[in-house]
């Protein structure tokens, strides 16, 4: 059984994980990825257009399927070495959270909603993920 999963991380790191084929959470952690299986549902929010920015964005910008491997390190140069898993993505356009906020469980009737995505990455349901993917225009 695969689960579902909402990751966290500005608009222009996620196009780079889209570019090429991976992703990756929490400013590079093993931890987190080795939570994530091959077959796991990932869809990426992004709070913001760029890392540190302050361009609010808000919205859903990719949508993934976990491939078979495990998290690999990956040397960024200059001492980084984060942690990366390899994802199929989806091609899909992106969705602000805001018009359905309040059909999806893990934010229907919570004012604070976000708190959760201070994780950096969090299990979802189901249904959330098919509402995602549809807002997205995709279906899984």
């Amino acid at each position: 059984m695969s689960n579902n999963w909402i990751a966290v991380a500005s608009a222009e790191h996620v196009q780079c994980g889209r570019t090429g084929g991976f992703m990756q959470v929490c400013h590079g952690k093993a931890g987190p990825l080795r939570r994530v299986k091959p077959g796991d549902r990932i869809a990426y929010y992004s709070p913001t257009v760029e890392f540190g920015g302050k361009n609010k964005l808000q919205a859903f910008t990719a949508l993934g399927i976990v491939k078979p491997g495990e998290p690999y390190p990956f040397d960024m140069g200059g001492g980084f070495c984060p942690f990366r898993r390899d994802v199929a993505w989806f091609n899909t356009h992106e969705a602000s959270i805001q018009p359905i906020l309040n059909v999806l469980d893990f934010s229907a009737g919570n004012r604070n909603w976000g708190y959760q995505l201070r994780f950096g990455i969090f299990q979802i349901s189901d249904h959330d993920i098919n509402i995602i993917a549809a807002a997205m225009g995709t279906k899984l």
